[in-house]
């Protein structure tokens, strides 16, 4: 990746710091199963987000002005013990200075890692997970970090909230709490106030997955596994912006891009959607 800056901000936003978010890219691809290529995710989402405006219209701000790091990006291990450490080593760092932890993956085994350092630097977390797939198998593979396995540790050590599942292995009902579930097919048809119901599940101090197959794949073809019946961009922002005015989002990753070079629109969208989570962490009005 040629690219020094996030989003191209100019220099005095982008030094480590002063900055108040860290960006972490991991071109990690090595445990999903069928559509391969998120590995190369972090590069097409720092071109898209340089050729994004860095207004937002709806909050009235600029909130790479808050600073933004861009991190080297960590080229993990292709053992998958061995990544989650690597990744859990590089989230403590940054939770330790105060800063907000963000991370594009990659699949989606590398939540686990980030996940375990959150855990270890914050009281009573909880993680909330926006995803098609419950991800909650113990081991898949011979490995307990695998994509499928990415919310396990979660379910176990923090309190696990499930946004958008409309897949899942039959097994994977026993870890599952129901209570913390909202089934894609439920929201649609039957919860208008889906989003405030999510966010009272959580604890005041959340860590968010997004596992970009949790939206629609006529909006998000370019995913592994694109499962039809996903959620829509201004239902997922209205639930965003609920969850930063009521609790304190220590970090989050964005996962499971699979870039289509005939295609950019996916590209664009998880750029906007990282600047739109920014913008109503760092906006409480």
């Amino acid at each position: 990746m040629n690219i020094n800056n996030y989003a191209g901000i100019p220099d005095e936003y982008a030094k480590y710091d002063n900055c108040k978010v860290i960006v972490l890219p991991v071109p990690y691809d090595a445990t999903s199963t069928w559509g391969k290529g998120a590995d190369k995710a972090p590069e097409a989402f720092l071109k898209a987000s340089e050729n994004m405006e860095l207004y937002d219209i709806e909050t009235d701000t600029e909130v790479y002005k808050q600073g933004v790091w861009l991190a080297e990006p960590l080229i993990a291990a292709s053992n998958p013990e061995k990544m989650t450490e690597q990744i859990k080593s590089e989230a403590n760092k940054y939770f330790k200075d105060k800063k907000i932890f963000t991370m594009i993956g990659g699949e989606h085994s590398v939540s686990i890692g980030a996940i375990m350092a959150a855990n270890e630097n914050f009281d009573n977390l909880s993680v909330l997970q926006l995803d098609a797939h419950s991800d909650l198998r113990p081991e898949y593979n011979n490995s307990k970090y695998n994509h499928a396995c990415a919310m396990h540790w979660a379910s176990k050590n923090t309190n696990l909230v499930q946004v958008g599942i409309r897949s899942m292995d039959a097994d994977e009902k026993q870890y599952m709490n129901k209570l913390n579930v909202f089934f894609a097919e439920n929201i649609v048809n039957n919860n208008s106030e889906w989003q405030k119901n999510v966010v009272e599940k959580l604890t005041d101090n959340v860590y968010v997955s997004i596992d970009l197959d949790y939206f629609d794949p006529s909006i998000m073809p370019s995913t592994g596994t694109p499962e039809p019946g996903g959620m829509g961009w201004y239902e997922t922002l209205k639930l965003l912006k609920i969850l930063s005015f009521q609790k304190n989002i220590i970090g989050f990753d964005i996962v499971e891009l699979a870039p289509d070079k005939s295609n950019k629109a996916p590209d664009f969208l998880t750029a906007k959607l990282y600047y739109k989570f920014l913008s109503y962490i760092f906006n409480k009005k």
